[in-house]
């Protein structure tokens, strides 16, 4: 793999990072409109969906640009591109890739200028991340369907605006009987009940669908065909690279724990044990860091993102508790960074389980990229 990047390439780093300098304020600084005010300034560079096709709004962008404006956005801990990251990071995409005209002229420029918001069904009780159990059914009557159901684990249900879901419309077929369908969230006979995290937190819900009316117009891709439309998105979800930025980011944070903690009554760094753990969580982060570049060069050489990102997402689900456990082991209860710490550990499960669990992701190792059997 070849890591140097042109003269062009190089020269948009630049261009980044005085946007940066200019328009990005200190956190403190961020007031009730930066939000806004900050999408907008994106949006006029075409800087959120800055890959997509310049046809269908995006910036039309190859995957280098793409990658370095995430690295520099990542350095300084910018604001995400745009205020939906599931619409932007798969449903998007997943439109541009299987929408009809009418679907990427009705939904992409909402994305794009941060003008909604969307969940994700797949999750339902009793199955998990077994997607291809999902029991939720759509019956077709004339020009619509007909939904029953329930979602569970579903993020930002009680925000979102619209979701993105799968549903059973064929009960043969394990994978085929799989449809994708686009569903506005205050349709008629959608129930949405919250599910609070151990610290009372509220993102994840559960959502019933009784009787809900569908049009067929609000199909994404042909009927029987909702595994392929989905496995194309959360391989965009898992590119990888985003894995490894977030754990370097979450690393900094732990050694600055370390800098200032005691153990035994000396300076925690002079601990073996300790240099020991930090070192093996930089090493796997390195590893993810160059996996996801791998997946990067198959991309550019031409190849879909492939099963390989599961590396990633299995290495940050081993990563995120030693590492939570070692910075709460070290820093005292009146550690000015006590409460973050003790609230992420108990919130991260939505990280580590989110997209497939840590099994699941050993399966897809297993399965499709090893070639063991199943048996």
């Amino acid at each position: 793999m070849d890591f140097d990047f042109s003269a062009e390439e190089e020269a948009f780093r630049a261009e980044v990072q005085e946007f940066l300098a200019e328009n990005l304020p200190a956190p403190e600084a961020r007031g009730p409109e930066f939000a806004a005010e900050w999408n907008q300034k994106l949006a006029e560079k075409r800087w959120i969906g800055f890959a997509w096709p310049r046809e269908e709004g995006g910036g039309g962008a190859g995957l280098i640009e793409q990658f370095i404006l995430k690295q520099e956005m990542a350095k300084v801990q910018a604001p995400p591109l745009g205020s939906d990251f599931m619409g932007l990071a798969w449903v998007g995409p997943a439109l541009i890739r299987h929408g009809t005209d009418e679907q990427k002229q009705r939904f992409l420029p909402d994305l794009l200028e941060s003008r909604t918001l969307w969940c994700t069904g797949y999750s339902e009780p009793d199955h998990g991340s077994d997607l291809a159990s999902l029991k939720t059914r759509a019956v077709l009557e004339g020009d619509e369907y007909v939904v029953n159901g329930q979602k569970i684990w579903t993020t930002s249900a009680h925000f979102a605006k619209w979701i993105f879901m799968l549903v059973r419309t064929e009960s043969e077929s394990r994978y085929g009987g799989i449809t994708c369908l686009l569903i506005p969230m205050d349709s008629p006979g959608i129930e949405v009940q919250p599910i609070l995290s151990l610290v009372g937190q509220h993102s994840f819900n559960q959502v019933f669908f009784n009787d809900v009316r569908v049009p067929v117009g609000n199909r994404l891709g042909a009927e029987g065909e909702g595994w392929k439309v989905v496995m194309g998105a959360l391989a965009n979800e898992r590119s990888g690279i985003s894995e490894a930025t977030d754990m370097e980011r979450r690393l900094e944070d732990l050694k600055e724990v370390a800098r200032g903690a005691r153990k035994n009554g000396r300076p925690a760094l002079e601990d073996s044990s300790v240099r020991r753990q930090i070192a093996r969580f930089e090493a796997k982060i390195s590893a993810m860091r160059l996996n996801g570049l791998r997946a990067l060069t198959k991309q550019l050489q031409g190849n879909p993102p492939s099963t390989e990102t599961s590396v990633n997402k299995l290495i940050r689900g081993q990563l995120e508790i030693p590492m939570h456990d070692l910075a709460l082991g070290l820093q005292g209860s009146e550690s000015q960074h006590a409460n973050q710490w003790t609230e992420q550990s108990l919130t991260f499960h939505g990280t580590v389980i989110g997209g497939g669990t840590p099994n699941i992701q050993r399966n897809i190792i297993s399965e499709r990229i090893l070639k063991l059997p199943k048996d």
